[in-house]
Parts: C-alpha cells; structure tokens; sequence
C-alpha cells in the first residue's frame, strides 16, 4: 500500500466525491457512502473499531477481523520476526478484502513497539533539539518503510504536544520527552516532517494529541486531566495541528483531557472540540480517533468503555480503540452493540455512523464503487 505524499489524500478526498465518469449522473452516482447506506448498522459499528491484540499473537484478533473490525492496535515492546506474513495473514479474513488498519505507537525514545524490526528514533525531544525537520523527515522515512513492509501501515504519531519539560513522561505528566520542544514553532515544524516522513514511508501518521497536552495537570491514563485552557491552547498548542492539518495530516487523535473553556467533558468526549473546533473551525476533513477509552479519566467521567464509544462517535469522532486487558472479544462486542443500540434507540443519528465508517475507508484509500 503506497502512502507517498503525492498520494496522500487532500483535504476534499474524504467527501467521497463521485467517480468523475462521462455516464454518471447525479441521482445514480455510486459513492462510498451511498454504498455504506446498504450496511447493517453491526457492520458499521465494528468499522469504528481498533481492536487491541498483543503483536507477538495478532491472530487473537482473528474473529474481530473476520465481524469487520476497522483495524487492531499492535501491543508489545519486542515485534516477532514474521510480524509481516502474521499480518497478511490476518488481513485475509477481513470482509470483502476491504484492508485493515493495523497501527502502533512508533514515537521515538521510549515509546516504541517494534524498533527491533524496524529500527530505533531517539525521543521527540531529542529530534527537535538536535535534528533539522529535513533530518527528522529523513530519519523517520527509513523506520516508515520497515514498519511498512512488516504490514503496519498506520503509526499513531507524531505527539505535536507543546512541552519542554525535560523529564521522562510520567503518571503526572503525559508528554516530556515526547514533546519535539516547548516552543510551539519548532513543534510545527518537526511534527510536519516527522509525518511526511511517515507518508514517504507508506505509512498514515495520526497526529496526536488535539487540542494538545503540553501543560497538563495529570496523565489521563491515570485519572482525570485538564490542560491549560482553552484560550492558551489557541496561542501555544493548536498551531503544530493547524500546521498539519495544511500539510494534509490524515488523521488526528483527540485526548482525553478535559479542555478548561470548552466544556466539562474529556475532548475525545466532547461535540465542542471535535465538531465545532476541528471540525468545523479548523476544517480538518480526515480520520479522528480516540486517544484509548480504557483511560482512568473516561471512568472518572462517568463513562464505561462502551457509552464512551458511544459519545465519541456522537461527538465527531470516527474511530475508538481501547486497551489490550481483560476480554478483548466482549469489550469489542459490547462497543458494536452499544453503538448499534445507540443508533435503534435514536441516540446517535445513523447517517454520522455512516459518515464515521466512510472516514475509516477514506484514509485506506477504500473505494467501495471500484
């Protein structure tokens, strides 16, 4: 699957206009959402789905697959040496050989699942520090081509956090040396090259964490979280997103702190961030995810796993994903059928599941009418 940059889609790629034929009119028009209109609502559902799996036993997730979950999420330090054949394999069962999201957390540092295969990046900090954005683009491309050939075509990076705090990230502070820099210009810059870079590889970055953790009062994996509010965000933490978002980002991952002036809920939880400021202000037309909803701060809101899907999905988002822990199969059947349920019971209107499901194939290039 070739990413290169010129192929990357534009920011009008994920309205799924018609294909441009001389005989195609506009009432008969196949699109990838007209198509998506002929799915069950369980389909659907599963379509917004990364299912957890440990990289060392991806066929765990086989039955997921098979029910057309949208992607799995790679767990693990140390990446077994066939991880490509393994997921080939894998991607055999998905439905209709539609393709499959199978991502991992590629940072840099100490956040990295599979450097063994495919090679080492030193952390953020480091790159933004000591290496040029043509560097950082050089250096990444390398690791993005490995990571593409063992079948991982998605990297939940780059972290476009603003934060120069020079410590380790910790319970209490989710970025450090996760961060390129605390200055906000350097962020932009290295976050821009570190996801072209990623797309010269053939791999789809997922920029991360809107609307950006920089100062955070907690890590939300642990409990609940606010960042700096929102006023100061716009200044310091929403221009390396803006940046990407010019340069075409594919993907964004909302985080689940809670955004002091836009509302008391966690971001990824939240219409205000998601619809109204990414959406809608910043016009970013690509695929959202969830930063994990397994996080301590969901809980703490008043959410399980399964209403939280429900939520994001309600408020913008077009994908969950949860922790590898405890019985995969049922979190993931319990999420479709809550989403399901949402959409029968007139909680969440069908045609944004919809929309949701087409954002997922968008960003796989997915063309259900070809």
């Amino acid at each position: 699957m070739s990413l290169a940059p010129s192929a990357m889609p534009s920011h009008s790629r994920s309205t799924f206009a018609p294909a441009l034929t001389a005989s195609s009119s506009a009432a008969t028009a196949c699109t990838n959402s007209t198509k998506l209109a002929g799915w069950s609502n369980r389909r659907l559902a599963m379509l917004t789905i990364a299912v957890p799996v440990s990289e060392t036993s991806v066929s765990d997730a086989m039955s997921e697959v098979s029910a057309g979950a949208g992607g799995v999420l790679l767990f693990g330090s140390k990446a077994p040496s066939d991880l490509g054949s393994r997921l080939t394999t894998l991607k055999s069962h998905v439905p209709g050989h539609l393709g499959l999201l199978v991502m991992t957390d590629e940072e840099g540092g100490g956040i990295q699942r599979m450097s063994n295969l495919v090679g080492s990046l030193p952390w953020p900090a480091y790159m933004g520090a000591h290496w040029t954005p043509a560097q950082i683009q050089q250096n990444v491309t390398k690791v993005a081509k490995k990571m593409a050939a063992a079948q991982v075509n998605m990297d939940l990076a780059p972290v476009v956090d603003v934060d120069g705090r020079n410590v380790a990230p910790s319970k209490t502070n989710p970025d450090g040396w996760r961060s390129f820099s605390g200055n906000t210009t350097v962020v932009s810059k290295a976050g821009v090259a570190y996801m072209n870079g990623l797309r010269a590889g053939g791999v789809i970055p997922v920029v991360k964490h809107f609307p950006g953790l920089g100062g955070s009062t907690y890590n939300s994996d642990f409990g609940p979280a606010r960042t700096l509010p929102w006023s100061t965000l716009q200044k310091v933490g929403i221009p390396p997103f803006t940046a990407a978002i010019k340069a075409g980002a594919p993907a964004i991952m909302v985080s689940n702190n809670i955004v002091p002036g836009l509302g008391t809920n966690p971001a990824s939880l939240s219409p205000t961030a998601i619809s109204s400021e990414l959406r809608g202000k910043m016009g970013f037309k690509g695929l959202v995810v969830t930063d994990s909803l397994s996080a301590k701060a969901i809980s703490a809101a008043g959410f399980s796993i399964p209403a939280a899907a429900v939520q994001a999905l309600r408020s913008g988002a077009d994908m969950v994903m949860f922790d590898l822990g405890g019985n995969v199969s049922s979190q993931t059947s319990s999420i479709a059928t809550a989403v399901t349920n949402a959409v029968t019971g007139g909680h969440l209107s069908r045609s944004r599941l919809i929309d949701a499901a087409g954002h997922v194939l968008a960003v796989r290039h997915v063309n259900l009418c070809s």
